[in-house]
């Protein structure tokens, strides 16, 4: 019997190399470091803690503009609505929302490593603006061989379309893909299709387990 982690000369013939990785992106390579703007308008609309991201992201206009059915605008015009802002408060809300989110520079120097080796993808439930926002905010466009976009798509994480796209897209079948998440739904949708799925909860730990399947599927 093989030793403890390791394999035995059947059980790599039958393992599949992976030939691309699939990274979500709000809460992976882009989280919210500093919450202390949101804070802000938390105390002064008397709000409990992440309630506002609640409205934001999962309200009704946050989840129509993640099938491209509202823009960035459209969102926050709505949250302020239900929050009784006036349109200039609601303007100023949609720019302290984002105000401190940074790019995880230790995941993105990961990606930019991988792409000689394996092909990689975006996959991710975002609002109409990501891909302009990828290459004009953040700088990120190039790191990728294909990104899957619900906006873009009309279709949401964690139904199996958009991990379909994705793989097509790349070219590759879903036992050949690494994919990272942070929501446990999406990371077992992906299992279900037969993607090897990472759930994400801090960098180190997504880095580390991605590099033990990488090894284990060379």
């Amino acid at each position: 019997r093989p030793a403890p982690g390791t394999m035995s000369a059947s059980n790599r013939e039958n393992t599949v190399p992976l030939r691309a990785i699939c990274f979500d992106f709000g809460g992976v390579l882009v989280r919210t470091f500093d919450r202390s703007a949101r804070e802000g308008w938390e105390r002064r609309l008397g709000l409990a803690p992440y309630d506002l991201e609640r409205l934001v992201f999962n309200g009704e206009m946050g989840q129509r503009a993640s099938i491209g059915a509202g823009t960035t605008a459209d969102v926050f015009r709505w949250v302020g609505e239900q929050l009784s802002l006036s349109p200039e408060d609601s303007q100023a809300l949609a720019r302290d929302f984002f105000a401190g989110d940074r790019a995880a520079e230790d995941l993105i120097r990961l990606i930019r490593s991988l792409r000689p080796v394996y092909k990689v993808g975006l996959i991710s439930n975002a609002w109409p603006e990501l891909r302009t926002w990828l290459s004009d905010l953040w700088g990120l466009a190039d790191a990728f061989d294909s990104m899957s976009i619900s906006a873009e798509l009309g279709t949401m994480k964690p139904a199996p379309p958009i991990y379909h796209h994705a793989l097509a897209s790349l070219g590759v079948a879903a036992e050949q893909t690494a994919f990272v998440d942070d929501f446990e739904e999406n990371v077992i949708a992906a299992r279900a299709l037969g993607m090897h799925a990472i759930r994400f909860r801090s960098a180190d730990q997504a880095t580390s387990e991605l590099q033990r399947l990488l090894a284990a599927h060379a």
